[in-house]
């Protein structure tokens, strides 16, 4: 969900005609939470663990039941009038002022996002103008089986060196055997790296190989046995502009969202006044 959902999300809770239309997922006595209640509640997540809560039916109903936990509190707190409170209510003002000043934040920065055509030229034109930044060294990519450490772990190993040199597909033996579970999802895929990424032992194996599928003997090292397969070779050179467009274009967007903060910042600071005396009284009375 992006940050313009935020505002999109403003605007909706205070036109409740406009979406009423949301599906309730939890309600009792008086009280409903709906899906855009969750979504909004999302928002205060890391954008990539977002479609992960909202994809999953059990995910959604323990955070609906939450929301409704909490909602059902406050509406007891109105009821006692706890808003009185001259405290409770400055926390609730500056609760709103800080959701109500993001909302327009992330107005001002979808307003402001160049269109597609424009954001490649400008990642084309900073690619261009500094070569040096996306030079790299040789590199290979590679696929690997890890076998820990242990008793028989040697055994193991020469096993599925067995199979893979028997013509056993790689990727679903990696996915399979490996130990090394962060790469074993994609099938024991390692990317592109460069001499000096990997331990001594492995390094020297796979810039070894000569051939795209040529599979290691074992190799062992400090995290047990390795086979490796390998799978590319990259001369040292500049990247190609298709491997380096996404990263440049979030560099730039992200640079752009705070220069458009930024800007919206200081202007409505052009006319602040600071009290002085009023906050060395006020802190004399804390001490």
């Amino acid at each position: 969900m992006s940050r313009l959902s935020l505002s999109l999300l403003a605007l909706c809770w205070g036109t409740s005609a406009v979406c009423s239309a949301e599906p309730v997922l939890v309600q009792g006595a008086g009280i409903e939470v709906s899906t855009r209640d969750v979504q909004a509640e999302v928002l205060r997540m890391a954008p990539e663990a977002r479609k992960s809560v909202l994809g999953r039916p059990e995910s959604l109903t323990q955070m609906g039941t939450n929301l409704y936990m909490r909602r059902a509190l406050a509406a007891e707190a109105e009821r006692q009038n706890l808003l009185a409170d001259p405290l409770v209510a400055a926390a609730v003002q500056v609760a709103r002022d800080r959701v109500l000043a993001e909302a327009y934040l992330a107005s001002l920065e979808a307003a402001s996002k160049p269109a597609d055509a424009a954001l490649d030229a400008q990642a084309m034109s900073q690619y261009k103008a500094n070569p040096k930044q996306f030079t790299v060294p040789e590199q290979v990519r590679a696929r690997h089986v890890l076998v820990g450490k242990g008793p028989d772990a040697r055994a193991t190993a020469e096993k599925l060196l067995a199979q893979l040199q028997g013509g056993v597909d790689f990727a679903a033996l990696a996915q399979e055997h490996s130990a090394d579970t962060g790469s074993a999802s994609k099938g024991g895929d390692l990317g592109y790296f460069p001499r000096g990424r990997m331990v001594p032992p492995f390094d020297e194996a796979v810039f070894a190989l000569q051939n795209i599928g040529d599979i290691s003997g074992l190799v062992e090292s400090e995290f047990g046995f390795h086979i490796i397969q390998l799978q590319g070779k990259r001369e040292a050179g500049l990247l190609p502009f298709d491997e380096v467009r996404e990263g440049l274009r979030r560099d730039i967007l992200a640079k752009q969202a705070a220069a458009t903060r930024l800007r919206a910042q200081n202007k409505v600071m052009e006319s602040v006044r600071t009290d002085k005396a009023a906050a060395e009284a006020f802190a004399a009375t804390q001490r």
